[in-house]
Parts: structure tokens; sequence; C-alpha cells
């Protein structure tokens, strides 16, 4: 067989890690295509299936957990001496966040945050994966909890806020049928294991229907299918208020129920000095308030659900 290239065994690491080849091809610099093909070139150097190949990534087999657990902490060795000799640049932030706290909230704010700090370059990453701070070149990162992230340190942004959201055309169809009483309506299942509209109609009263007209795996196709027209869905207001702003979404009712799940700014302790991440910080908690003072109409039911 030969001696291996490290190079090899190290892309085998990022990849067994991450579990996902395109944010580890990301991470290494390469195209899927070349990094898949160098994991198929280690796997029949040593005549070993390493991986188990799925539509939503890779997970490693019993061969590819033991090279793993042989070669990963000798890596992380070599990482660690290393660590003291790169040079953060203060005027750089990578962040990472949820496709829908990225595309409806943060983005349409950052020209302020640019016109504020021209000279920081942000690197943003959308992802609905938490990140390893450990392992991933990130700084920063937004995320929607209850705070409880071992390690890091997490401060509360805004809460959250739900009802549920049509588009007008669908209440158009439905006209004459009394939209506070949803259990006449196509209702949009939210992805497993959410259990939000059974919380909705125990709190508002009403039956949890016995199926729905569809359901969705993430939040995101579930947004879209509610703008289609296609259900009712239960929107999370961060990601709705502008659409039911522009008038592509209508609330059903009067009634919007906080949760206990809020918006979250978290980071390792490595990037308290990140000078960088202390003028975003100190930006996007201004914009958290001002947000948060914005959404003060949507609360008139202020009991979380949950």
């Amino acid at each position: 067989m030969g001696k291996l290239p490290l190079g090899l065994l190290q892309q085998f690491v990022l990849v067994a890690r991450l579990g996902n080849l395109s944010r580890a091809a990301t991470q290494a610099n390469l195209t899927v295509s070349a990094l898949s093909h160098q994991m198929r070139q280690l796997e029949e150097r040593l005549e070993r299936r390493l991986f188990e190949r799925g539509p939503r990534g890779v997970t490693l087999t019993v061969e590819g957990c033991s090279l793993l657990e042989a070669v990963g902490e000798h890596f992380d060795g070599i990482e660690h001496a290393l660590s003291r000799y790169h040079q953060r640049r203060h005027d750089a932030l990578a962040l990472s966040a949820s496709p829908g706290i990225m595309s409806s909230w943060l983005v349409p704010r950052l020209p302020r945050l640019v016109a504020r700090h021209p000279d920081l370059e942000l690197s943003l990453q959308s992802t609905s994966a938490l990140v390893n701070f450990e392992r991933e070149p990130v700084d920063v990162g937004l995320r929607y909890g209850r705070g409880d992230w071992p390690g890091l340190h997490s401060e509360r942004l805004f809460g959250e806020w739900i009802a549920p959201v049509a588009a007008p055309e669908l209440v158009a169809r439905m006209d004459g049928v009394d939209p506070r009483d949803l259990s006449r309506w196509p209702l949009l299942g939210e992805p497993p294991p959410s259990t939000r509209w059974s919380d909705w109609f125990a709190r508002s009263g009403g039956t949890p229907p016995t199926r729905y007209v569809a359901q969705f795996d993430s939040l995101d196709a579930l947004r879209h299918a509610a703008l289609e027209g296609l259900g009712v869905a239960l929107g999370r207001m961060v990601t709705s208020k502008s659409l039911i702003d522009a008038g592509r979404l209508q609330v059903l009712g009067e009634s919007y129920l906080a949760v206990k799940e809020a918006y979250w700014l978290v980071y390792p302790p490595r990037s308290q000095e990140h000078r960088g991440l202390q003028l975003f910080r100190e930006w996007l908690l201004a914009e958290a308030d001002d947000y948060g003072r914005q959404m003060s109409a949507f609360r008139p039911d202020d009991t979380p659900l949950g």
C-alpha cells in the first residue's frame, strides 16, 4: 500500500467530523467532486469502506470510526501546537447563522453595520447545523434556543412570537370560513419533533387536526409552501413579519403567542478579545433592542408556549 499522503488523512478527518462533503470542501478550499474523489481514493488504498453516503451527508462505517479514532487526535495535537502561530485578523469576522434569521433578519440590517464599520470584512455561513467552534474557523454565531450551550458565551438578543399565517390567495379561496376556527383550514405541519400546533390549539382552543395537508422537514420549505397558498403555517415572526408587512402573508385571527426559545449571540471564549466581534456585538445588541421595541405591538399574550 505504501505511505498514505498526510493530506488524504487530514481531509478524511475533516469530512468525518463535519459529516458533510460540501461544508468540508469549503473549508478545504476544494470542489465537492475533488474531495469526494480523494475520499474514494483513500478507501481504495486502504481497501476499506469508510463512509456511508446518503442524501443528507455522509456517516462513518465501523472501519471509518476506527480510523478517525486512530488519527484524529494526532491532527488535533498538530493544530493545537500551531495555533499560537496563527495571526488572527481583527478586521475580519466569520459568522454562522440559520438560513431563516440570516436572510430575513440579519442581512437586511447589514448595510447599517457596513456604513458604521466599512473596514470590517464579514464572512457569512448560512446553515441549520450548529457550528463546532473548536473545529471550524467561525468566530461567532446566531442561534435559536434556550441559551444553554456548554462552553460558549450566550447573550440573549430577543424573543420569538408565533401566529398562524397564510397567503392572501388562500384567504380569498377560504372566503366565509372563520379564520379563528383553524380546524376548518388546511394546515401545514412543522418539521418533527415540533409540537407547536398542539401547543397552539391547547392555548387558543379547538382541536388539532388528525392530519396536515402537507408535512415538511425544513422551515424554509414550510414558509415557501405558505407563500404559495398551499396551507396555513405557524409562522415565526422573525422570518414572517417582513412578509406580513409586504402583504405576502396574512395573520389569521388576532393572537400572537410567545415561545420559550429566543435568539442568542453565541461565541467561544477565544473570540472575546476579537476586535471584529466587539464591533459586531455592540452594533448587533443595539439592533436587537430596536427590534424588540418594534415587536412590542405583537405581544397580547406573553406567557411562553412550550
